[in-house]
């Protein structure tokens, strides 16, 4: 791999008028890639489950850059009533959204189900962003070279989508079910990006991972054994610090040559760490039909389908 000449924030072009949505963006990846959008000049909308820590995310960066364009909205994705309605405010008030990043996430809490009865990590991390982006892909087709980037990660790797069990009823592994769902977030950006194109969308659909990076979700995770070795052993020895590991990310959503379909991942050793680059997805997650299947199943799940424009 051949990183990408140690790109920095510093690169980020000028983001004056363009409109961020970026969920889970008052702490870790997501408090850094608004920072580093507003820096240059992008209006940023954080999209937060906790107003008060999303208000608190804000303060904090106008500190720094007291003419930071900002606004927080509540937002559960683990809820697909909060998704709608955030949807339906967020288009009642902006004519247009030009990038999505689908970055927040939960991980390894014990087995969970969310409103509608889905287990909480792929409730969140996959179903909600997806019936997200369906919803607000009018808008972003509006926008200035929209695009929606969705952040996976290299666990994806070591996943495979449980079709016959969901929820976890008949064996519920923490980890492995938040494998799971990054691996549905790396299938459901490929798919998209298959599906923008196929129609003649504007709209890219990116794919990003942070490698290992310190943040919140290590050390929050309430599984006492992977706390201990994620947040206490892990993150001191091998972890770059969240606006390291936001870099991919950034790089998706602002750099001019991405392309639609591409995975940026840090370009050090195993991909934990290092300046943007372009990745690879693991078979399983550039598979067909697992593609269509988790597609599928999605739409049913989230009642949610996406208003592709009619191929010409």
């Amino acid at each position: 791999m051949t990183q990408l000449q140690r790109w920095t924030a510093e690169q980020i072009p000028d983001q004056t008028d363009r409109i961020f949505v970026v969920t889970g963006a008052n702490s870790g990846l997501g408090l850094a890639t608004t920072r580093a959008l507003a820096r240059r000049g992008g209006h940023v909308i954080l999209a937060v489950r906790d107003e008060r820590k999303g208000r608190r995310a804000v303060a904090e960066i106008t500190a720094e850059h007291p003419h930071a364009s900002l606004e927080v909205r509540r937002l559960d994705l683990a809820d697909l009533d909060s998704v709608r309605g955030f949807a339906d405010q967020l288009r009642a008030d902006h004519p247009h959204v030009d990038v999505l990043i689908n970055n927040a996430g939960v991980m390894a809490p014990p087995r969970t189900l969310s409103a509608q009865g889905h287990e909480l990590q792929f409730a969140c991390n996959h179903l909600g962003h997806f019936a997200l982006s369906g919803l607000l892909l009018d808008l972003l087709a509006a926008g200035s070279d929209p695009r929606v980037v969705t952040v996976s990660s290299i666990n994806h790797r070591q996943a495979r989508i449980r079709f016959d069990d969901l929820t976890g009823e008949r064996g519920y592994k923490p980890m492995g079910f938040y494998n799971q769902s990054k691996l549905a977030n790396a299938v459901f950006g490929r798919e998209l990006h298959l599906r923008l194109t196929e129609s003649g969308s504007p709209v890219r659909s990116v794919l990003a991972h942070p490698g290992y990076t310190a943040t919140h979700l290590q050390t929050s995770t309430p599984i006492g054994l992977w706390r201990v070795v994620l947040g206490r052993i892990g993150n001191p020895l091998f972890a770059q610090r969240p606006a390291d590991g936001a870099l991919p990310q950034l790089f998706a959503a602002t750099d001019p040559e991405v392309e639609s379909g591409q995975f940026i991942g840090p370009g050090g050793l195993a991909e934990l760490r290092g300046a943007p680059t372009r990745v690879q997805l693991a078979p399983v997650g550039a598979d067909t039909e697992t593609g269509r299947r988790l597609w599928e199943l999605s739409e049913q799940l989230t009642d949610v389908r996406f208003p592709f424009p009619a191929t010409i």
